[in-house]
């Protein structure tokens, strides 16, 4: 063979391995990283939406759905752990489809914004989170308003972003607080809306920044459409609806009821007034209930407050209307109920009950005492005077 051709065989043979060489040390195309978010549901582990990382490989087409939503009922102490403030989620990686199945049955609405991340960050976010998902990293201590599915996955993106996204939300605040996030969505079960309102004390009052609001996965859906990269462009590249959303949805404000509450208050204070002249042994069997129904949820707002973790419940000024006190006055309503005037001590009672409650009227006139119970205020206080004033009259 020539030399001229054996040359030109090499020359080929080297830019062929050179080719391939290059093939072979190529990355693979980076992951398509989007953001799912859920509508509320009907159960009321459900009223506050949730949303979901999903990851597709280009290569496949698989779409992982990395959800830190999952918990165990049947793990040993769950239901102690549960009123203890103790609870243990996880993170499980699952296929989109199976994921959505089961928003798709309840009518719950879903929707997914595509991020523009570069390759560097859609491959550090999904290679954190396969290591986040496996079984000896994926548990953690669960809080309802800084450490919740919400707040792991914006956690999960800002790292991603190296910090971009906190420092576009953590300045800004649109006057929302976990009461009032709290409150407004579960105000379609009105049992859970008082129930958060009653048991939540003045923690749940500040004023939450964009960040911190993001524990409500609408919120951080509503941030991730205002975040703009580095170069000024958004972060999100486009949103698609993936489910459509058939049931009611919560209302867009926290609602407002100080002025039923304050005719209530009055007109069942007038009723007590009424009663307690005509019928006061009708009135003290009301009135036990009354008293029984008070100190139990003093009673439990008290556990709330020392043997539990929520420490939204801690410091709660309601146990001054709610008070565990009512549950010394059930003796006194007894003797009331066989038509006998009540120990002095009954009375005693009665008045540091209703004494009790003004104080706390008297706190909404301090600065420094924010917890926003007005509403239970206009209802309780008119109650605990007009009982005092019936079954304990001053001389």
């Amino acid at each position: 063979m020539p030399v001229s051709k054996r040359f030109g065989l090499r020359l080929l043979l080297a830019l062929l391995l050179l080719l391939t060489g290059f093939a072979q040390a190529a990355p693979a195309a980076a992951p398509r990283i989007g953001v799912i978010t859920m509508e509320p549901g009907e159960l009321f582990w459900e009223r506050f939406g949730h949303d979901a990382i999903v990851v597709v490989d280009p290569a496949s087409g698989k779409a992982v759905s990395y959800n830190f939503g999952f918990f165990d009922m049947s793990e040993p102490g769950f239901v102690g752990n549960f009123i203890r403030g103790y609870m243990r989620y996880y993170l499980v990686a699952l296929p989109v489809e199976q994921d959505l199945a089961s928003y798709r049955s309840e009518g719950r609405g879903v929707s997914v914004q595509w991020l523009r991340l570069d390759d560097e960050q859609a491959r550090g976010l999904a290679t954190a989170l396969a290591i986040n998902a496996r079984p000896e990293n994926a548990r953690y201590r669960y809080d309802y308003f800084i450490d919740n599915c919400s707040t792991r996955v914006r956690d999960a993106l800002d790292r991603a972003l190296d910090g971009g996204l906190k420092k576009q939300l953590i300045g800004r605040s649109q006057g929302n607080s976990y009461r009032s996030e709290s409150v407004r969505l579960a105000w379609p079960a009105k049992w859970m809306a008082f129930g958060f309102h009653l048991g939540m004390s003045g923690y749940g009052d500040r004023p939450l920044s964009r960040w911190e609001e993001a524990f409500i996965p609408m919120r951080l859906r509503d941030s991730l459409r205002e975040v703009k990269l580095a170069d000024g462009r958004p972060l999100v590249a486009s949103e698609q609806r993936l489910l459509p959303h058939r049931i009611s949805l919560p209302p867009a404000e926290m609602p407002r009821w100080r002025v039923p509450a304050l005719f209530s208050g009055l007109l069942l204070a007038l009723a007590v007034l009424w009663l307690g002249r005509r019928w006061p042994r009708p009135l003290a069997a009301m009135a036990m209930s009354f008293w029984l129904l008070a100190g139990v949820t003093g009673v439990l707002m008290l556990y709330l407050w020392i043997g539990t973790a929520h420490v939204a419940g801690h410091g709660n000024e309601n146990i001054l209307l709610f008070n565990p006190l009512c549950l010394l006055l059930l003796p006194g309503g007894w003797q009331l109920l066989r038509g006998r005037r009540g120990p002095a001590s009954f009375r005693a009672f009665l008045w540091a009950v209703a004494g009790s409650a003004a104080i706390v009227a008297f706190l909404k006139f301090l600065p420094f005492r924010p917890q926003e119970n007005v509403e239970w205020v206009l209802l309780l206080l008119p109650i605990h005077l007009a009982l005092a004033k019936v079954f304990a009259p001053k001389a």
